[in-house]
């Protein structure tokens, strides 16, 4: 095995030990890592695992699966596909039921950190933004054909940006007479076109845009909402999902999925008296927030935004209703 760092790019996993300490209850288990990245996570896990245990790996991202080759470990299988697949591809290699599943959300350091993705507007790259660079549009292809409108509501929606219109009438007005490819390009637009944080001088005012973009270009919270509830219905009972994130628009997604599960009677009309014993159970228990102490904030600035939640299942079966959809 090799360390995060031996890439050409280093990541350092957010929650390195805590969230395989809260993963693995059973070490001869069957367990998914739902986002492999640089593999500091799976590492860890099978670090925790029996001679029986069992680790199935996901990402999306080709970069990733390359690194995964310098696991040599009969535990490990990895599978190259969105963890919005993690169902489907489970009982593809028979696997139907699982120990728990943990998934690291967002972003990797590498993609971050590699111009050539076109993920940062740190450095000046082709505007792809894709985590599977085989599949898809760029961003550079979207913000060519979207609307004004589409734009500035992708940008509000995804990133919160308070100058979403302002900024997507830039960039409409700017690839009539030159095509938008660059991200540093697109930075400089969007500087531009907004003042900068006076409450964080130090904030890139692309932060946001940025982050819209992406998540628009990957589906991310799509892809999450739709592997939430694959989890629940794929976790053995007592079996833990683990979810780190890193913006709110994630975490709001998570926290709101471990409530309405573990909290079912909150949908009941409460002009209906039910005695104690007539209220649903739940799908979830054990449900916990956890965040990066202090140390490892000052040891890794990536950590500092991070959130990790995780609950154990119970033995109701699981149903759409779970996830509070």
């Amino acid at each position: 095995m090799v360390s995060e760092s031996s890439n050409q790019w280093t990541h350092r996993s957010v929650l390195a030990d805590e969230a395989p300490d809260a993963l693995v209850v059973n070490p001869d288990g069957i367990y998914v890592d739902a986002t492999f990245g640089r593999g500091g996570h799976s590492r860890r896990i099978l670090a925790k695992l029996s001679e029986r245990g069992r680790l199935i790996a996901f990402d999306r991202d080709l970069q990733a699966i390359e690194a995964s080759k310098s696991i040599q470990d009969p535990r490990f299988t990895i599978i190259h596909s969105a963890f919005s697949n993690m169902a489907q591809e489970l009982a593809r290699i028979g696997v139907h039921r699982v120990d728990g599943i943990l998934m690291d959300i967002g972003v990797s350091s590498p993609q971050i950190d590699d111009v050539s993705r076109g993920f940062s507007f740190r450095g000046d790259g082709p505007l792809d933004m894709r985590m599977d660079t085989s599949s898809g549009f760029t961003a550079a292809q979207w913000l060519a054909s979207a609307s004004e409108v589409e734009i500035a509501r992708v940008l509000k929606d995804y990133g919160e940006e308070r100058f979403a219109r302002q900024i997507a009438r830039l960039l409409v007005q700017t690839r009539q007479n030159e095509p938008i490819e660059r991200t540093g390009q697109l930075a400089e637009l969007i500087a531009r076109a907004i003042p900068r944080n006076k409450q964080d001088p130090k904030q890139n005012p692309a932060t946001r845009s940025f982050q819209a973009i992406r998540i628009l270009v990957n589906g991310e919270l799509d892809e999450l909402t739709s592997a939430l509830s694959q989890a629940g219905g794929l976790l053995n009972p007592d079996a833990r999902l683990v979810v780190i994130s890193f913006h709110s628009l994630e975490d709001r997604l998570v926290k709101r999925f471990f409530d309405a599960g573990a909290h079912p009677e909150r949908g009941i009309d409460s002009r209906i008296a039910l005695r104690t014993s007539d209220l649903p159970a739940p799908w979830w228990k054990d449900v916990v927030r956890v965040k990066p102490d202090a140390k490892e904030c000052d040891e890794n600035a990536r950590s500092r935004s991070a959130v990790m939640r995780y609950g154990a299942r119970t033995d109701r079966p699981w149903s759409e209703e779970a996830g509070g959809s």
